[in-house]
């Protein structure tokens, strides 16, 4: 099985090609970009990219995966977007997955581990994993300082992600979810044929934009 992978919830524009087989998960193409305001400009040439470095068209994509977040606003929409209309035009099934997750896969070692990403605002977006890499808390959007005294309490050894450095723990490559992450985090319903939930965006805060308050009336 031939799968897209795309991520655009970090500064990161990621985008591969993976071969999903019965017991593993194989690397054709990968092509990762790092900048925040330009995920628009950088997803489908790099899918192109991938493809053709891949010796794979559009059409010979059995599925496809795509980042969820948590990120933020408009990056994350970059990549849902795109995959859900790939997925539309080529009649093939978009599986969602946490992009925390995907790191998590790449990061899982000795020990409890942490996967902190950049919020903004002086906040992170984090969760937390055991040695195998499987979730057992978040994702929660906080600041760095309070995501710290979590860790302890938590007993993480390590953590993972852009802004892992910022929790007071030994810091793990990567920064941002691989095409590989990515499918590995689908890759049992994959395998099985189901159906993929609804795309849902991980935003974990409120938009900024509010709809306008009734007018105000103006005295005589």
């Amino acid at each position: 099985m031939l799968v897209l992978a795309v991520d655009t919830a970090t500064p990161a524009v990621t985008a591969g090609v993976v071969e999903l087989t019965a017991d593993a998960v194989l690397l054709r193409a990968a092509r990762v970009e790092h900048d925040a305001r330009k995920h628009a400009e950088l997803l489908m040439p790099a899918v192109q990219a991938v493809c053709g470095d891949a010796g794979t068209p559009l059409g010979s994509l059995d599925a496809v995966v795509v980042g969820t977040g948590p990120g933020p606003f408009t990056g994350l929409r970059v990549g849902m977007v795109t995959a859900a209309a790939l997925g539309d035009a080529l009649g093939v099934p978009v599986h969602g997955v946490c992009s925390l997750d995907a790191i998590a896969v790449d990061a899982a070692g000795e020990g409890p581990l942490l996967v902190v990403t950049d919020a903004r605002r002086r906040e992170v977006y984090w969760a937390a994993y055991d040695a195998g890499g499987s979730r057992v808390d978040g994702p929660h959007v906080q600041a760095p300082a309070t995501v710290a005294e979590r860790a302890r309490e938590l007993g993480a050894v390590a953590a993972a992600g852009g802004s892992a450095g910022l929790v007071g723990l030994p810091v793990r490559p990567p920064q941002s979810p691989s095409p590989t992450g990515l499918v590995a985090v689908a890759a049992s319903a994959l395998r099985a044929g189901a159906a993929p939930e609804p795309l849902e965006p991980l935003y974990l805060r409120r938009p900024d934009a509010v709809e306008p308050g009734a007018r105000k009336r103006v005295s005589a």
